[in-house]
């Protein structure tokens, strides 16, 4: 039985230091997520939003959010969402990713990732590219990421 990631979510969101606790949960899942610290503030049917603060840990030399740390984020939010809208009869897996870096990254950083449309159960696999936004404080864009994924049936 999978499991339905936005009721765990919503449940432990309920509780003080819930939405911290479930991206505990998933950092253990996926340690290399851990590196960022990242916080899953929401994660319902066809979006994922989360954050990581800006630390020295995910700084670059010039002392702004290192690139990587903004793709590991929005893989984070990308996968969360992708595994939470695929059918229990499909996976899925990344194939690629193209990113723009807009603007110095500085602050916390929100990422936000959306779904183009319902994922679906297919005899054959198929593409979908899920565009992730990721923004500073003051709600300007410093990077976008478009996820490509590659749908396909599970094997019996």
């Amino acid at each position: 039985m999978a499991l339905d990631l936005p009721a765990l979510h919503r449940r432990l969101s309920a509780w003080p230091a819930g939405q911290w606790l479930f991206s505990r949960m998933v950092c253990a899942r996926a340690p290399y997520f851990g590196t960022i610290a990242p916080r899953i503030t929401v994660l319902e049917a066809g979006r994922c939003e989360g954050h990581i603060n800006d630390r020295r840990a995910v700084h670059n030399h010039l002392g702004t959010v290192h690139a990587i740390a903004l793709c590991n984020l929005a893989e984070l939010v990308m996968g969360l969402l992708v595994d939470s809208a695929t059918p229990a009869d499909m996976r899925w897996i990344p194939k690629g990713m193209q990113v723009q870096y807009l603007k110095k990254a500085q602050g916390r950083i929100r990422a936000s990732a959306v779904l183009p449309a319902p994922l679906h159960s297919a005899g054959a696999g198929y593409e979908v590219v899920v565009p992730v936004r990721l923004s500073n404080p003051a709600g300007e864009l410093v990077c976008q990421a478009d996820v490509t994924c590659w749908i396909s049936p599970r094997r019996r």
